[in-house]
């Protein structure tokens, strides 16, 4: 689809520009739910399955997400493509401007303030995972934890108790 101006910022608000969108795409990245189901009934916002449903096929149409072929038994299998992972740090920024004008729960505020301390390289890190995880990239050397490791840490410091395992 054409966007309706020539102008970048128009052309990306226009795939982007709604909150279940990138709803969708955070859940995918950090939750990393993959199948409908599970980002139906993951969705801390509550999302309604034809929105569910009508977001994931515009995000396959805008190339920020494939659709795997559903094989007889088992459901179709959602993963990123690098435009797709190209949004992160789009969702990061959205997620600081969140952090320092907005009220949010403390185990999703520690997650972003994380990334904020680790900085700019943990943004590219957290990247370099998501190419592993969705396009079979193959894996960087890194000392100890994993990116997403370290997120789900510094989630599950504030709330132990709510902290989501992320499968």
């Amino acid at each position: 689809m054409e966007p309706r101006s020539g102008c970048p910022i128009n052309a990306a608000v226009e795939v982007l520009g709604d909150r279940w969108t990138l709803l969708v795409l955070r859940d995918v990245m950090f939750g990393d739910r993959r199948h409908f189901r599970a980002l139906l009934t993951g969705s801390v916002e509550g999302i309604a399955s034809n929105i569910l449903a009508d977001r994931l096929v515009r995000l396959v149409e805008a190339g920020l997400l494939t659709r795997g072929t559903a094989v007889r038994g088992q459901r179709a299998r959602y993963s990123l493509t690098e435009a797709g992972i190209q949004t992160l740090p789009i969702i990061y920024a959205l997620g600081n401007w969140g952090l320092d004008w907005r009220p949010g729960s403390d185990d999703l505020r520690n997650r972003q303030q994380a990334m904020r301390d680790e900085g700019p390289a943990f943004i590219e890190e957290l990247m370099d995972e998501l190419r592993v995880r969705h396009l079979g990239a193959p894996p960087k050397p890194h000392d100890g934890p994993g990116p997403f490791e370290r997120l789900d840490a510094a989630r599950a410091e504030a709330t132990p108790q709510d902290h989501v395992d992320r499968r």
